[in-house]
């Protein structure tokens, strides 16, 4: 049984990690947060203390570490005990992170695929460019890395893999994220801004018709009608999982969808077509250089500071099309969260809470015996029945909605 963990970052969804595995400390053991700024971790740790959410009195202390050095992290690791590592710093450091996980046989989770600061939109399966090459490193030393484990990717994945089960035949599957809350400010993102931008950026890759297609951002958007939240716009997006799930599904067309206001969609143009989303360095008349996409991110306002006034629902869903017993078949599995139910339990808004929750399950899990499986895989290669049963209990419950109906989705 695999105990202790290590929180890597000190953002929304660590606050959110933060609180569910001290709400779960009599199974996970000691809890450690690290951040480059040690003030930051601190600060999640007292507002811990504060909503008193720690199940049983225990260890939870706060680190400084730079999460880009692999050594660094791995005398962390070992000086803290921890085997398990939730990795939900920037996307910048996934590998350094899983680096020092391998050189320690720490348990690795990380919410989102590996970024290479220099490099926008890489070339797919996004996957295969960094962290898949590493699946036999961890094989050999029976290291335990779960990627994706937020909830899209993460939770998506899983119930792609429920599909599977339900279906002879496997014929799309649609992934749609849908915010329909409001942060009340002119603009913002919901999570790091230089990532959510880097996201829009580049080229949106989908899979169809059994190879990768290419698209422009906001080129193609479709009208989804789904529960709670109704009719939404949303548009084909390059993303995580559909790196993953083409893999196991290749005879699928697997699509992801994010829904954008018209107001988001102006801004967003206005700063691509001015320069401002750029990765490069540019001098300024001064002679200062500056690269403007960290410039854009320093004045919009911190994503955490968004969820005292955050209000309404997220709805995120896989729509999934294909033959049982020779008919046609479509089923949605989906999960509504309400942002400030979300804040008023962890302090975060609902974005940060559907990402924050799926580690700490899959730290359950990991920690149980049920989820360690000594080597590297993506969501959808497990068994998805613990995980969703878990998630039911904790805050995120799935849903489905077929021809028989709307019902939980439970085993």
């Amino acid at each position: 049984m695999k105990r202790n963990v290590l929180i890597i970052g000190a953002g929304g969804v660590a606050q959110v990690v933060a609180h569910k595995c001290a709400q779960a400390n009599d199974r996970l053991g000691e809890l450690h947060i690290a951040s480059r700024r040690v003030e930051k971790a601190e600060a999640i740790i007292a507002g811990v203390i504060d909503k008193g959410a720690m199940k049983v009195p225990g260890v939870f202390r706060a680190h400084a570490v730079d999460a880009m050095d692999t050594g660094a992290v791995a005398h962390l690791i070992r000086q803290t005990g921890c085997q398990i590592v939730i990795n939900v710093g920037s996307a910048f450091v996934n590998m350094t992170v899983l680096e020092a996980c391998i050189e320690t046989g720490a348990a690795y989770l990380d919410t989102a695929i590996h970024e290479d600061p220099a490099k926008v939109c890489e070339t797919p399966p996004w996957y295969g460019n960094y962290e898949w090459r590493r699946r036999d490193r961890c094989k050999a030393k029976g290291v335990t890395a779960i990627l994706g484990i937020g909830f899209d990717p993460g939770v998506v994945n899983a119930w792609a893999r429920v599909a599977e089960g339900m279906l002879d035949r496997i014929d799309s599957i649609d992934i749609v994220d849908i915010n329909a809350g409001s942060h009340g400010r002119y603009f913002a993102t919901n999570f790091d801004p230089e990532i959510n931008f880097r996201e829009f950026t580049g080229t949106v890759y989908s899979w169809q018709n059994g190879g990768w297609q290419s698209n422009s951002m906001f080129e193609v958007g479709q009208t989804w009608t789904l529960p709670v939240v109704g009719d939404q716009k949303a548009y084909l997006t390059g993303h995580d999982e559909v790196h993953s799930l083409s893999a196991r599904y290749p005879q699928a067309d697997v699509r992801f969808w994010m829904g954008f206001g018209d107001h988001y969609i102006n801004v967003f143009t206005v700063l691509k077509n001015l320069g401002l989303l750029s990765e490069k360095p540019v001098m300024t008349a001064e002679g200062q250089e500056v690269v403007p996409l960290k410039v854009v991110k320093a004045v919009l306002p911190d994503p955490a500071s968004l969820a005292p006034t955050y209000t309404g629902k997220t709805c995120i869903a896989d729509v999934v099309r294909g033959v049982k017993d020779g008919k046609p078949v479509e089923l949605t599995i989906y999960n509504v969260a309400d942002h400030a139910e979300a804040y008023a339990e962890t302090g975060a808004q609902g974005i940060s809470y559907t990402a924050g929750v799926p580690p700490v399950v899959a730290a359950l899990l990991i920690a149980e015996g049920v989820w360690d499986v000594g080597t590297m895989v993506n969501v959808e290669e497990l068994d998805p029945r613990p995980f969703i049963t878990l998630l039911n209990g904790m805050g995120l419950p799935s849903r489905i909605h077929d021809a028989a109906g709307d019902r939980p989705l439970a085993f």
